[in-house]
């Protein structure tokens, strides 16, 4: 199994919003479960590593992973909404201050928060440029593809 059809494989799985999938062939297992990351088991731990490098975000011209999707939701705030399924973190460390709070000012490309995938921490940037006036998620808590993470009045 190649990278390209572990990729298809998750999003079948993500859009067919199914709780646990697993699949043996050979050597190779891999289990996905929605309630948790991802538990990705093989034989070759090199092929292990070339996938969790290949799930994680393209890195944008700052070199952060990018920024998260931006919508307007229904009070005209820009929702700032999950790009991967994991966890969600709003400091950089469990003592760190966190990224924005409610009423902050944020420009494109500014750090939100981060979220952590398949043991990868993947920092979600905004944007857009205004003042961020709901935090949706919670610290820790698991956050799906789509998930509003914040809203920005732009």
């Amino acid at each position: 199994m190649n990278i390209k059809e572990l990729k298809e494989l998750i999003r079948l799985v993500d859009e067919k919003k199914l709780a646990e999938f697993e699949l043996e062939q050979g050597d190779f297992k891999i289990r996905i479960r929605r309630d948790t990351a991802p538990l990705i088991q093989a034989a070759d731990p090199g092929l292990v590593a070339e996938f969790r490098e290949a799930a994680a975000p393209p890195p944008d011209s700052t070199g952060m992973t990018g920024p998260a999707t931006a919508v307007r939701d229904t009070e005209g705030l820009y929702q700032v909404t999950s790009p991967i399924v994991g966890t969600f973190y709003r400091s950089p460390s469990p003592t760190a201050d966190p990224f924005v709070t409610e009423g902050d000012h944020v420009e494109p490309h500014a750090p939100l928060c981060i979220i952590e995938a398949m043991k990868l921490m993947n920092e979600i940037t905004s944007d857009v440029a205004g003042e961020v006036v709901r935090i949706y998620a919670e610290n820790g808590q698991p956050v799906e593809y789509g998930q509003p993470l914040f809203g920005i009045r732009v």
